[in-house]
């Protein structure tokens, strides 16, 4: 369907194996229309960071299909799954992830580089993004030099930088003080309104008020909308849109621990973020274009 931009059906994330296998993800089933603003939202351990590292290409599924923008990417090559990083999605993360000793413009800059932008065209769509997100003026400042708000600030326009089709943020005001976390998300529904799909990863209940939908997930399974409400002590209202889980756990299954469903800063290190990382990043996309060398006769 073309303007549906993210569609999953029985995704599972198993980790390790035989007695000590861990059941992140037990068959999801989810569907994010373009121009969308939904709320992934769970506490911690449920999952919902495992499958954000998935629907952002940062890890793959142990089983089930994932479509992004009407692609089938669950079974792509990392070089491929660089590329539609790249290419198709914006990331935003708590942590901010941003190279310390690069200037905020090259910061931004850096998505398109991979990209293959030109210089000048780099600097022009850089600048273009710092007025955008309202701290054109921080252009040469180092990320040390900027409050958390600003370094949020700057992650939002690298985000935007290739025009993604999909802008995902994992708990992005999660390391903010109030006020500065409702400048953000403020920021994030002004995103939205210029028809950009946002999927926004939060264990906040006030956080996810503010997007257009929200869906819950407990123990690896997203919830039915009277499910949900059950839980929250309050009847479902009909018709609420929802996704449902069609594959339930077994009994006495062990739920995934913390650590393991809620780190993304291993794998998040493919999307501009330490420079070791953002490096070989580099290295798979430029191998994905290099066309495969001739042998030479004798």
């Amino acid at each position: 369907m073309p303007d549906t931009i993210i569609e999953t059906h029985q995704l599972t994330k198993v980790f390790g194996n035989n007695g000590n296998a861990v059941h992140a993800l037990r068959g999801i089933d989810l569907t994010v229309a373009r121009g969308e603003f939904v709320a992934l939202v769970g506490p911690s351990g449920s999952g919902k960071s495992t499958l954000m590292a998935i629907l952002g290409c940062l890890d793959s599924p142990s089983g089930g299909t994932y479509a992004l923008g009407g692609r089938w990417v669950h079974g792509l090559s990392g070089a491929e799954l660089a590329r539609v990083r790249n290419e198709q999605i914006g990331f935003v993360f708590q942590s901010y992830n941003l190279l310390p000793r690069a200037s905020v413009r090259r910061n931004v800059e850096l998505p398109m580089l991979y990209a293959g932008l030109g210089r000048r065209e780099r600097r022009r769509r850089a600048g273009e993004l710092l007025e955008q997100v309202g701290i054109a003026d921080k252009a040469e400042a180092l990320p040390a030099q900027l409050s958390g708000g600003q370094r949020q600030r700057v992650a939002v326009a690298r985000a935007l930088a290739n025009g993604p089709a999909l802008l995902l943020a994992d708990e992005p005001t999660g390391a903010l003080d109030s006020h500065t976390g409702h400048e953000v998300l403020a920021l994030f529904r002004e995103l939205h309104a210029r028809g950009n799909t946002v999927l926004l990863v939060t264990h906040d209940p006030t956080v996810a008020a503010l997007a257009e939908r929200k869906v819950e997930i407990h123990d690896g399974l997203i919830q039915l909308p009277s499910a949900a409400a059950a839980a929250a002590g309050a009847p479902a209202e009909p018709g609420e849109p929802g996704q449902v889980a069609a594959a339930a756990g077994e009994p006495g299954e062990p739920r995934q621990d913390a650590a393991a469903a809620d780190s993304v800063s291993a794998a998040a290190a493919a999307e501009p973020s330490p420079d070791a990382a953002a490096a070989a990043d580099l290295a798979a996309t430029r191998a994905a274009r290099r066309p495969p060398r001739r042998r030479r006769g004798r």
